[in-house]
Parts: C-alpha cells; structure tokens; sequence
C-alpha cells in the first residue's frame, strides 16, 4: 500500500513540475541596427511545428519550456536560435545580405532580386496607396517609373487605366498590360480594352503584392500578350507556422465634389440672353429661378469597407480566409457599387514536403446602380433660370420643355434631375477566380521540380434598364425595359518543368525552365429591348479562341557576378488562319553584378551596383475580332429590314475580312543600372529603352468594289516608343523612434507612328480619330507618319490685340491665301512627356504619417464642353433655351468653333493623391496578441493645374461631360488578435 501511495505521489509531482515547466514565453523582437520592431517574424519550437508570429510592434507570445530552442526566422535577416532560460526572451535580429535578395515572381517561375536582368519592378502592402480603394490598380497609383494608373472617373466601382512605358505598343489593339493573377492571365477581352475594368470584382485587401514586367527581356516569356508589359498580381496565403489569428479591417469614407463644369449661373445667363442674337426667341422662354443644375445632381458619396480574415498553420497544412463587404455611393445621386466577397486559400504539404498544393479560389457579387449618363450633360446645358419642380403631376412632376399641345420638345435636353430619378439601371455581376498549383521536387533527382497550374475565371453581368412611359425621356417611345449582358469565362492547363542545379567547381548556377501553356476563352454578349408598345428586339453574340503555346528559358549566373537569361516562346492564336497563327517570341538579357567584383566586394559604401542589357520579342493577338480572317455573314442593321406580311425580318449580309491578318510585332531593347548605398540605404535604378512594333493593325479606306467593306483593319503600320525612367528610394532616417523613407520615380516618354501604309503615299494625311460632340462626324485627333498617336489636328486661332480670341479666323499656314483643310496643323498629344511620383512614409513611436504625390507635364487636352457650348449658338436650339461655358464671356463666339486650338489646353497637373496619419495602439487590453491600428486619409487632397475643366486627368484627351472624381475622407481601423 504504501510503495502505491509513493507511485502515486510521484506521478502527482512529475506532473506538477511538467505542467508548471511549460511556461508562456514573450519578448519583443527588434532589428539590431537600428532598434526597431519587426512585424510578421516566424517564432518556432525547434523541432516542432508549434510557432507563433510577431504583431506590429514587433511582440510575440510562446507557450514553450525552459530549456527548448526558439528559431527565429524573417526574410532579410539571418535565422537566430537561442534557448529558452527565462520568460521573458527579447530578440535583437541581423540583417543578411545574402537573404535580402528578395525572391520576386517573375514569369512561371520566380528569381532573387540580386538575379534579375530584366526591368521588374516589385510594390508590396507596405507600399499601397491608402484609402477607400474599391479596384486593385489604384494601389500602385504612382508607385512606379514608367507605369502611369490614370484613376476612374467617380462613377463607383469603375476600374482606371494602366499604361506602362507609354503603353502606344498598338493603334487598333489592345494597350493595356496582361494581368496575371496567381497564374491565371485574366481575358483582356474581359477588361473592356483598358486592362483593368475586370479587377474590381477583386478585392484590394486579398492583394500581396504587383510585380510589373516592363523590358521585353522579361515579358516576352508571355509573347502574344506582352507588347504593353506584364502585371503579376499575388494574393495573400496563409503560414504554416501561423497560430490562429484573426484581422479585421473596416473603413468609413465620405466623398465631395471638388469641381464642376464652368457654366453660366442664372445672372449671367439672362445677361449673356439679353445681348444675344437671339434674344427675342430666348427672353420670352426666361424662368424667375436661380437653379444649379449641377449642384442639383450631385451629393456627398458615403462608403463603407470591411473585411475579415482567418488564417492559421498546421505545420504542413495552412489556410487563409477572407470575407469582404464594400459599398460605395457615387458623386452623381443614384449611382452605388456594392460588393460581397470571399477568398480561400489553402497550402497543404506531402511527402516530407516534396509536394506542395496550393489552392486559391475567389469569388465576388458586385451591384452596381449606374446613374444615367446623359444627365452630365443635361446639367451643364439645362436652362438656370428654370426649376427642378413643375408642380404638376405629369411627366413625374418634373419641370421640362414641352410642345403647345404640352408633349416634350423632342429634341430639347432633359431634366437632369429627371432622368436621375425616374431612369433606372442596374446591374449585377458574378465573378469566379481560381487555381490549384501542383508542385512537386522530385526527389530522384535534386533541383528538378514540376508544376502543374489549373485555373478558371468565370464573369456573368446581367443588367436591367428601364425608361417609364411618364417621363419625358420615354414619352415617345411610350416606354421601355431593356435587358443586357454578357458571359466570359476561360480555362487555363499550364505544365512545366523546372531544374536547377549549382556546380560549384565551375563556380556557376544553372536554371532551365520548359513546359506548354493553353488557354481558352469564350463570350457572348445579348440584350433585348421591350418597348410598352411594340415587339421586343433581342440581339446576342458570342464567340471564343483559344491560345497554345510552348516556353523555354535558361538561366545562367557565374560566380554571381555575370548573368544570362534568354527565353523562347511559340504561340498559336485561334485568331489567324494556318498560315499565319503560330508566333515565335525571342528574349535574351545579361547583367553585370559590378559589386560583386573584388574592387566593389568589400566597399562599405557601394551595396549593389548591377548593369543589365535587354532584348527581347513580343507580339499582341488582342486584335477586336476573332475570326477576321474568314469570310463571314453577319445580321443587317434594323433599318435593313424586310417584310413579309406583318412580320419584319432582319437581313444578313457579307462581312469584310483579312484572310492575311496576322500577329503585330514588337521589338525592345533595354539598358539598366541597378544602385545601391551604404547598405541599401539609398537604392534604385536608371532605365532606357526604346521599342519598334512592326505590322501595326489600322482602320484603312480601301477602294470600292475590292472587299465587302469601303474599310478594313489590317496590317500596315510600324510605331516607336522609346523613354528614360529613374527611380531612387532612401531610408532617410533609420532610428529607435523615427523613421524617414522616402521614394521618387520619374520617366520620360515619347512615341511616334513610322508607317501608316503599305506603299508610301505623300498625299495620305493620316487616319482622323478622337469624335467629339458639337456636330455630326467631327474629329480632332489623327494618327500621322510621324507624329505621336492621337495627336490633335486643329486650326491655329488668331487673336486681337487684347488677347481676345477672333471667331472664324486662323491663320494660313500653307500661305494659299485660303482657309481650309491644309491648314489644319498637328499640336501636341494627350500623352504626357513626363511622368513623376514622390512617396513618403514617417513614423514617430506609434504615429505614422504617408502620403504620395504625382505630376504629368506635357499632357494636352482639348476642352469639348467649353467648344460645344461656348458660344450663342447654343443658348437656344429647337424651341428650347440652354445654358453655355462661361468661356463665351471671354470669347464671345456666336457660333461653334469646334477645330480651334484655343480649345486645347496644357493640361499638366501637381496631385496629392492621398495623405494618411495612423495611430498604433499598444497593450490593448494588456495582451500582446491584440493590436489595433487607427487611421485618418484624405484622397484627391489637391491638383494644382492650368487647365479649366473638371480634371486635367483625361483618358484619351477628349474632356467631354466628364464624371468628376471625389475628394474622400477616410477614416479606418484594423485590429488583430
């Protein structure tokens, strides 16, 4: 009994001292150089999988015994282990400049940054622009040399346009960069010509990082695609030695309008009415009210951002999961875009980790309300001197221009107000994003690694519009319901093979990367319209192609000093006829590691000196049509119709085509400097490159009776781009408590057509492009042999002594003693010369304060409000007054002047684009697991421009009726624990 009560005893003892051996561990874990605290650094039981994860101030909690081994582990510092003796363990980590090479995902593969010869740029979340940001590429909104993100206009939701290198890589084609996300290149047929419109059913907070591929040598791996760059997006996984965490993130943000068009107010308008030539039709018409059309239209935008997030990590099994709710009001009343999100991300390890499958999958519903567009319009020219209400019940109860016989002016603009409220159209959106990566290292064979990646991407919209018969705008066509859409989907099978392999008595590193890519798309479009009275007129179309292609690249570093990259790739795009539809891409770049030179090696002040040389091939297949090449029939237009008793029936007719229509091709070269100082302190680069596209596609007249179209795009055209980009970045000051970055990029571009022809022609002017309002068929804009694209084509305005502006004369400049076509002159283009951007961050303790700026000089943009409505012709048109710009003050035109340059202006600009001051809180309830951070950002804080529209920043340079985009306040929180 006794020996029992001793076991007994024992095993009681051994367990106390077990238990209370097992201690919580915390310490705070900084950088040794300079005493700050470093985030997200792994903490890991040697041996184990049981980890943990620092916060943002660099604390970290264990449950560990006294006598293990703690391994500490960050990317850019060397890996520490130290045993446990007390409980409290603070960690002081070094940097490693062997490991502060980052890896950077590059095209089907991935490379350190010290390994690169290519010009790619890498923008991570610590770099993202702030804010309320409903589409992803307003992240690296003037982040990076050479890629210029023009924002979206304010209707809510839209996505911006991203150009990188001038993005001029085509005339007819697409401009914008392939994106590629998580492995899946998104259908740039889905991103409606502009690169970016598909992203906004992505949600920001699920985004890691943008590598932008810029040089040829780096995006010609991605051949038929790549002539306007390359954007890799990755988004945000888990960590297999995370603990269970949870981050929530919310913000609240108000929008207000900062400009509207410069019309006249109702003072001046019966002013401007009473000295008019008209004065006796538009006097009698005068209203006793003062009414802002515009102010009438607009209202402060209200929004809201909220997304939580789950993550946790198994040892060899993590997840990330993510739900996302925006709602964003318009500036325009009845505009609003909401979105319901969620993400999944799962990374599981087989195999002793020889197998890694990396799931992702992302879906997203997205509402959006779209004001009517007319509206913008209807504000800048609705009479001031009228009401909003016309105390009657017809038409709404809404003030319009009617008949004698009390029926509306057909032809009169119409109550913006009106056609806000009583016009509706919505739309909702389905998105589906998705892949699963296999990657498996052989173990048979060391550094040969296989991969295959399966990815989908699935986008339905269906919308709804309706004109009620009660207003004015569907009066005529007693109404209508109009239903739209459209589906695209694609489906990826990517396999390769990857082997790697270092021989160290040759002092060298070998890599070879080939495997075969195929992609297929496929869309359709359909919308019907059913009038009150009438039949319903239905119209679809769909179509799909398909892309193969097979990829080859070596790589090669000796002694890391030297490297060679060079890469191949063979495209067949479905789009071209068999002799024409395979494409082969070529790519080679070398690199100079110069601080890895014995000279530079040991130099305390050059940490990175690296000299790159580029070439490389790419090609552009987003050509519009998909079978261009073949003789097609097509339906006839409604007015073509035929009758056979009381039914009418749509005609079919033959459709031009190319069957010779092929690839546009592009060439690029590129030279690179790569800098570093005192241990990266001040880091950076110089680019140059120039790039030539040959077989352009343009819109050409061909002569009557030689196809069955008078105009037929082809292949006939050569462009060249060229441009300069320097960026620096410095840590300024580097302390315990204050910490100074700050970040400049600036790029020079230029661009020219060279060919426009098949044969030289002198007598060919150009191609006339960039429509504008004020008449039927008028352009501004032409593509020249030698002058950049879009370059404006107006007459040279001749003004008096005083600086006044005389209406109808311009000057002659091919002295023929007429005024005419062949004195229309090229002057200037709406692609800026220069682009620049600053980037600051500063913290003090736990306050932080950011901001990031940008400038555009050289941009030009011709002001279509102020020519179409500047003069007294249009103050009264079909029985109805409208209101003018207030530029017939300072001009005093009497009637349209649509060609004058006094029109086009410089429109460069200085923004801020936001500034943001955050707060960390430590200690939240006295747990160091718990962090909470506060922040207050203002967007669009200010432009600083010469031009006198709403916003100098025009896609395209045509400023017609242009939706304005907001100033937000933003105020935002984010807690973890």
């Amino acid at each position: 009994m006794k020996q029992k009560q001793k076991l007994i005893l024992f095993l009681i003892a051994f367990i106390s001292l077990s238990a209370y051996s097992q201690n919580i561990i915390r310490g705070v874990i900084t950088e040794k150089s300079t005493g700050n605290p470093i985030p997200g650094v792994n903490v890991v039981i040697k041996g184990t999988s049981n980890g943990a994860v620092s916060d943002f101030d660099g604390n970290y909690t264990i449950e560990a015994s006294i006598g293990e081994t703690l391994v500490f582990s960050y990317i850019g510092f060397k890996n520490l282990e130290v045993v446990i003796s007390e409980s409290t363990l603070n960690i002081a980590l070094e940097e490693d400049a062997a490991t502060l090479d980052e890896v950077v995902i590059i095209g089907y593969g991935s490379a350190s940054v010290k390994d690169l010869t290519g010009a790619i740029e890498k923008v991570t979340t610590e770099d993202f622009n702030p804010g309320a940001i409903t589409s992803p590429e307003q992240l690296i909104t003037g982040k990076t040399a050479g890629v210029n993100v023009i924002p979206p206009s304010g209707q809510p939701g839209q996505g911006g346009t991203i150009s990188i290198r001038g993005g001029n890589s085509s005339l007819s084609a697409n401009n914008s960069p392939l994106v590629v996300i998580d492995g899946v290149p998104i259908d740039q047929g889905t991103t409606g010509g502009n690169g970016v419109a598909a992203l906004n059913s992505i949600n920001p907070n699920d985004i890691e990082s943008f590598v932008v591929l810029k040089d040829a040598s780096s995006t010609a791996i991605y051949g038929s695609r790549a002539s306007a760059g390359v954007i890799l997006i990755t988004t945000k996984s888990g960590n297999l030695s995370s603990p269970f965490k949870v981050q929530i993130n919310t913000t609240g943000s108000i929008g207000m309008v900062q400009r509207t068009n410069d019309v006249l107010n109702a003072e001046q308008y019966r002013q401007v009415a009473v000295n008019s030539q008209n004065a006796s039709l538009i006097v009698p018409l005068l209203g006793n009210i003062d009414t802002d059309w515009q102010d009438e239209i607009f209202q402060e935008a209200l929004g809201t951002d909220s997304n939580i997030t789950l993550t946790q990590g198994f040892g060899s099994t993590s997840y990330r999961v993510s739900l996302g709710y925006t709602t964003q009001e318009g500036l325009v009343k009845t505009s609003k875009f909401e979105r319901s999100s969620a993400s999944i991300n799962l990374l599981q390890k087989l195999f002793d980790n020889s197998l890694s499958i990396d799931l992702n999958l992302r879906g997203a519903l997205t509402q959006d309300d779209f004001a009517n567009g007319g509206a913008l319009g209807s504000a800048s020219q609705f009479d001031p001197t009228q009401s909003v209400f016309s105390g009657s019940e017809e038409f709404g109860g809404y003030w319009e221009w009617l008949q004698p016989d009390g029926t509306p002016q057909p032809l009169s603009p119409r109550n913006p107000v009106a056609l806000l409220q009583l016009l509706s159209n919505t739309a909702e959106t389905e998105r589906a994003l998705g892949n699963i990566k296999f990657d498996y290292n052989a173990p048979f064979l060391e550094g040969l690694n296989a991969n295959i990646n399966l990815g989908f991407d699935y986008n339905e919209v269906n919308g709804v519009t309706n004109t009620p018969a009660s207003s004015a705008a569907g009066f005529f066509s007693q109404g209508s319901v109009g239903d739209y859409g459209s589906i695209r989907r694609s489906t990826l099978i990517d396999a390769f093979l990857n082997y790697k392999k270092d021989i160290e008595s040759l002092r060298s590193s070998i890599e070879l990367t080939a495997g075969h890519t195929f992609q297929k798309f496929y869309r359709k479009n359909f919308n019907s319209n059913t009038p009150t009275v009438g039949t319903s007129v239905e119209n679809s179309f769909e179509t799909q192609n398909a892309l193969e292609s097979y990829v080859t690249r070596l790589r090669y570093s000796y002694d890391s000093r030297y490297l060679l990259t060079a890469s191949y790739r063979s495209d067949g795009s479905s789009r071209f006829s068999e002799d024409n539809r395979w494409g082969n891409f070529f790519a080679g770049a070398l690199a100079w590691n110069i601080s890895e030179e014995n000279f530079l090696k040991d130099s305390n002040t050059v940490s990175n000196l690296k000299l790159r040389l580029g070439y490389g091939q790419t090609g552009q297949q987003e050509i519009g049509v998909d079978f261009g090449y073949l003789p097609v029939y097509v339906n006839g237009a409604d007015n073509q119709q035929y009758q056979l008793g009381n039914t009418f029936y749509n005609t079919v007719r033959p459709q031009g085509f190319d069957e010779n229509i092929k690839w546009e091709e592009s060439e690029t070269y590129n030279i690179g400097l790569d800098y570093g100082f005192l241990n990266d302190r001040i880091s950076g680069s110089i680019e140059y490159f120039t790039r030539e596209t040959n077989d352009v596609l343009n819109l050409i007249p061909i002569p009557s009776g030689t196809n069955l179209t008078n105009q037929l795009t082809t292949n006939i055209g050569d462009l060249e781009n060229s441009g300069f980009e320097f960026t620096i970045t410095s840590d300024i000051i580097r302390k315990k408590d204050f910490n100074w970055n700050l970040s400049f990029n600036a790029s020079y571009l230029t661009n020219k057509i060279l060919k426009l022809n098949i044969v030289d022609d002198p007598s060919f002017i150009g191609v006339p492009t960039g429509f504008i309002t004020g008449g039927i068929g008028n352009t501004v804009q032409i593509h020249r042999v030698g002058s950049p694209q879009r370059s404006f084509l107006l007459f040279k305005q001749v003004y008096d002594t005083d600086g006044r502006p005389l209406e109808g004369v311009y000057e002659d400049l091919n002295n023929d003693g007429v005024i005419d076509s062949g004195d229309l002159y090229v002057s200037e283009n709406p692609a800026a010369d220069y682009l620049f951007g600053l980037s600051s961050s500063a913290s003090y303790k736990n306050w932080d304060l950011s901001f990031t700026m940008r400038a555009s000089l050289g941009n030009y943009v011709y002001n279509n409000v102020a020519s179409s409505t500047g003069n007294e012709f249009g103050l009264h048109s079909l029985g109805s007054n409208r209101n003018v710009h207030v530029s017939i003050l300072e001009t005093g035109f009497r009637n349209n002047q649509l060609l004058s340059d006094y029109y086009l202006e410089d429109a460069s600009f200085l923004k801020m684009d936001n500034i943001t001051l955050g707060y960390n809180f430590k200690d939240i309830l006295k747990d160091d697991n718990i962090g909470l951070r506060l922040q207050l950002t203002m967007q669009n804080v200010f432009t600083i421009t010469g031009y006198n529209g709403i916003d100098p920043e025009i896609s395209g340079g045509i400023d017609n009726n242009f939706f304005p985009r907001p100033r937000n306040i933003v105020f935002g929180a984010n807690m973890n624990f």
